[in-house]
């Protein structure tokens, strides 16, 4: 969610630097999907730090959610998750890391606006997490909705969208605030809780990762109010749309192998029995039948492959952010269609 790029229209002369850069990208004639391949490693832009979504332990071993979209993406396109390099990327250099073919896919908590997309010339492949903007205060604050919230000191990371988001709720509820603006999100939680601010606000997931840091993360409260829609979700640039359709089609929320495979009942564990499957859509989705790999450029059982390595999407919801992970988040609008969430995925054939 957090930087918005301030795209205007660019001169002659940055244009012809994008353009160069985007041509030094992959080698002359190659599309993404044979650079990769060649290089034998999927590049991916991640956070630089964020519990449940993109995090490296004492081992420099990368887990979570957004973390598990690339080796899914690795085991469909090279059929071995383990084959990604994984790029740490600040807020403020994201879009321009894969503007300039550092990497070969984002997935890095962001969210998916006009302005990305048509002004930076990107192309977001759908939703993999249903989030919104959020409130977390310390429970000695007494207050269970942001409407409680007039005169409050607000930390917010500066030049992100959560800045616009909450003026644009308190001028709506005729509150005012304070703001506080700090450089990172580390140095807004680090202000929260010192108490120069008595609330952060953030997209709600990431509050729920940012309590985990807190000396007594019992003490503070995410209230339950959502200010804003931020469909968050892995990002190509737009020069290559076959490599944005493999991209498209493994995004397990907005048309997603993986969420097929949750309705179909694939799961890691089963995965590989799906082609003795006498079902037609298990049978099409292993790879059994109908071709549809080839359609991609990819081994005929590329979702089959994405499913052994990281699960389909409950399993990588909850391993990463569901209620019996660390940050115990119900799953809401990120369930499935058919139980109350808005997940619906396009049928694979």
């Amino acid at each position: 969610m957090w930087t918005i790029a301030r795209a205007c229209a660019p001169s002659p002369a940055a244009g012809m630097t994008v353009a160069l850069l985007l041509a030094t990208a992959a080698p002359a004639g190659a599309g993404m999907l044979e650079t990769v391949k060649q290089r034998g490693t999927v590049q991916c832009g991640v956070s630089e730090g964020l519990y449940g979504f993109s995090e490296r332990n004492g081992q420099g071993e990368w887990s979570g959610f957004d973390v598990d979209f690339c080796r899914a993406l690795a085991a469909a396109v090279l059929d071995d998750p383990a084959k990604v390099t994984f790029v740490p990327l600040s807020a403020g250099e994201r879009f321009e890391a894969l503007r300039a073919g550092r990497i070969d896919l984002l997935s890095r908590n962001s969210t998916w606006t006009l302005e990305r997309e048509a002004g930076l010339g990107l192309a977001f492949a759908g939703v993999t997490y249903h989030d919104g903007q959020g409130f977390m205060v310390m429970g000695d604050l007494n207050v269970t909705s942001a409407l409680e919230l007039d005169r409050a000191k607000i930390c917010v990371e500066a030049g992100t969208t959560s800045q616009l988001n909450v003026a644009d709720f308190f001028a709506a509820n005729s509150m005012t605030f304070e703001e506080r603006a700090f450089p990172t999100a580390a140095a807004a939680l680090e202000s929260f809780q010192s108490g120069q601010c008595n609330v952060l606000t953030r997209d709600q997931s990431a509050l729920y990762a940012e309590r985990l840091k807190l000396a007594r993360p019992a003490d503070a409260v995410v209230l339950p109010d959502v200010i804003s829609k931020e469909p968050l979700g892995p990002v190509t640039r737009a020069d290559d749309f076959a490599w944005f359709n493999i991209v498209k089609w493994l995004n397990q929320a907005k048309s997603s192998a993986r969420v097929n495979a949750e309705e179909l009942g694939i799961r890691a564990g089963n995965a590989g029995e799906a082609a003795g499957s006498p079902k037609p859509d298990v049978r099409r989705f292993a790879g059994a039948e109908g071709g549809l790999g080839k359609l991609l450029g990819l081994n005929d059982d590329w979702a089959v492959r994405a499913v052994q390595a990281r699960g389909n999407y409950a399993e990588i919801y909850e391993r990463n952010v569901g209620v019996n992970s660390r940050l115990g988040i119900p799953r809401g609008l990120n369930q499935l269609w058919s139980m109350g969430g808005i997940l619906y995925a396009p049928p694979l054939r």
